[in-house]
């Protein structure tokens, strides 16, 4: 049974798991506290791929204080050789007492058997505390491990009516400064940012970050006849471009894409490119994280597939009106209001005259 004392330093472990800067992927974030007799011996988080994991930055600063000392850290200990060492035996070779993990591993080579391990060291361990905190935290990383795929993030930016463009197919620029400054910090924060080659060939976008600190996503493009224009600005603009294409595409236009950086990713033949599949091969490449930023057709294809698991939206003060006026989410859509995708954790946030609103699609309904 948990008690203040441990609930105190389980939720400053989890702080440390933030500390991180840049992005972790493959790797979860991971705050660790060492405690001995009241009194934090020791403090670690994980820094990144090839660094050492937060337990060992713990037991480093803790010394021979780490004997028979309590450890609360926000995920299962690693229990085999990866990048580093694993952490299991560390602790074991330290003398730790106690161990409190907020949640399991869902990695298959990992998930409950360093605690196995701990426990037949005769280290108590206790497992649960905080858990949903160090789920939502690493809420990539376990879709990811649980899926094959990375977590898709659905953005979308609208007039009041729910039009996406104008009728004639402008849609640049809907929403203002604070709002466009907000997606750069999304496209900061995820792997990966895709769109469709409807957008690429209306909008030319960069789909880099400008306005925010951070470092440049890859950029996906679903594109199964190659149309990607050679000069396109993906192509051009810092970073890695992922080209998804139909296996029986045009071989040249293959070759010239190449040529300018571009990796083409092939998929079997069909009328549209297969998402699932599509997701599971981002997530081969170490991907576990995408913002999806259009068009219409592609956001309601994943909607309809059910492979959206988060909503970033921004609405504008303005209308546009038309019949013929593009929505934001295309696709079959629900046929109910009862069958719609709802969103749980819901935020909404004023950008200077814009509203944006994020939130967690819900399973199960």
């Amino acid at each position: 049974m948990s008690s203040p004392e441990d609930l105190r330093h389980m939720r400053s472990a989890l702080d440390l798991a933030t500390a991180a800067d840049g992005r972790m992927s493959p790797n979860p974030r991971v705050g660790a506290v060492l405690v001995q007799n009241g009194e934090v011996v020791g403090r670690g988080w994980h820094r990144g791929p090839g660094t050492p994991h937060a337990e060992i930055e713990a037991l480093r600063e803790a010394k021979e204080r780490a004997r028979g000392a309590t450890l609360y850290v926000t995920l299962e200990p690693c229990r085999h050789f990866g990048r580093t060492p694993p952490c299991t035996a560390a602790l074991i070779s330290a003398g730790v007492s106690r161990i409190v993990a907020a949640i399991e591993d869902p990695n298959p080579a990992e998930q409950g058997k360093g605690i196995a391990e701990l426990r037949q060291a005769g280290i108590d361990v206790a497992v649960g505390l905080e858990a949903e905190a160090a789920e939502e935290m690493n809420r990539a990383y376990f879709t990811w491990r649980r899926t094959g795929r990375p977590m898709v993030t659905a953005k979308w930016a609208a007039a009041l009516c729910g039009h996406a463009a104008a009728r004639t197919g402008e849609s640049l620029y809907i929403t203002g400064p604070d709002a466009r400054r907000t997606v750069h910090a999304l496209r900061a924060a995820h792997d990966a940012v895709l769109v469709g080659i409807g957008t690429v060939l209306a909008d030319d976008p960069q789909l880099t970050v400008r306005d925010a600190p951070g470092d440049h996503p890859v950029r996906v493009v679903l594109d199964s006849r190659l149309r990607t224009p050679p000069d396109a600005r993906i192509l051009t603009s810092p970073g890695t471009a992922l080209i998804c294409a139909a296996e029986d595409a045009d071989p040249h236009r293959r070759a010239a894409l190449e040529e300018r950086g571009a990796q083409v990713l092939v998929f079997p033949s069909g009328p549209e490119l297969p998402l699932a599949d599509v997701l599971r091969e981002l997530g081969r490449h170490d991907i576990l994280s995408v913002l999806v930023e259009g068009g219409p057709t592609v956001l309601g294809r994943l909607f309809d597939e059910a492979l959206v698991d988060r909503v970033s939206a921004f609405f504008a003060p303005l209308v546009l009106g038309g019949s013929d006026g593009l929505a934001a989410v295309g696709g079959v859509g629900a046929p109910r209001p009862a069958e719609g995708v709802r969103l749980r954790d819901v935020v909404w946030q004023q950008l200077g005259q814009d509203i944006y609103c994020s939130g967690t699609v819900e399973r199960g309904r």
